[in-house]
């Protein structure tokens, strides 16, 4: 059974998860960000993995499957990753810079695989530079994306930890304890 802090974590990612089901502008979307505060906030591994990348396919089933997707759910799985480096620095700052890093992240891994798995553009480094450069008029609205969905999902929790003491992450005990 889960705890109340868990469960609250879980319905927050499946609900930035169905934000994708909104008419958005490209690329302003809460991939990122949903990754970002998986790993941050779920302690389990398997969790910080398993529930952002079900919200993401849910959404997913719901939109329809799309050209490249595994290079997103790949991109989808490092920011998991960056998100857990962030369980004990859960503070603006670090979270602004993971924010930033996982949108970097999204940008260089999806576009490579187009890159990779198309035939828009040549292969060779030219061909990888264009697509890079096609990209970036994207690239605005991931950083923009995934710094408005951080700012809800990190800030919102960290509200709801406030008003609310049963969701407070439990204090470990002190070293002069011991």
């Amino acid at each position: 059974m889960l705890r109340p802090r868990q469960e609250v974590l879980i319905m927050m990612i499946l609900a930035a998860a169905l934000t994708r089901l909104i008419p958005h502008p490209p690329n302003f979307a809460p991939i990122g960000a949903l990754a970002l505060f998986g790993g941050a906030y779920l302690s389990d591994k398997r969790f910080a993995f398993l529930v952002p990348f079900a919200a993401m396919l849910l959404s997913d089933l719901i939109l329809g499957f799309y050209a490249h997707m595994e290079w997103v759910y790949g991109s989808f799985g490092l920011i998991v990753c960056v998100g857990l480096g962030l369980q004990s620095r859960r503070r603006a700052g670090w979270i602004a810079g993971a924010s930033l890093s996982s949108s970097v992240l999204f940008f260089a891994i999806t576009n490579f695989g187009v890159w990779a798995g198309g035939s828009l553009y040549a292969k060779g480094f030219a061909g990888l530079m264009a697509c890079y450069v096609a990209a970036i008029p994207f690239f605005g609205n991931t950083v923009r994306g995934d710094g408005f969905y951080s700012l809800i999902l990190f800030g919102g929790f960290a509200l709801l930890e406030r008003r609310f003491v049963i969701l407070r992450e439990p204090a470990l005990p002190s070293a002069a304890m011991h």
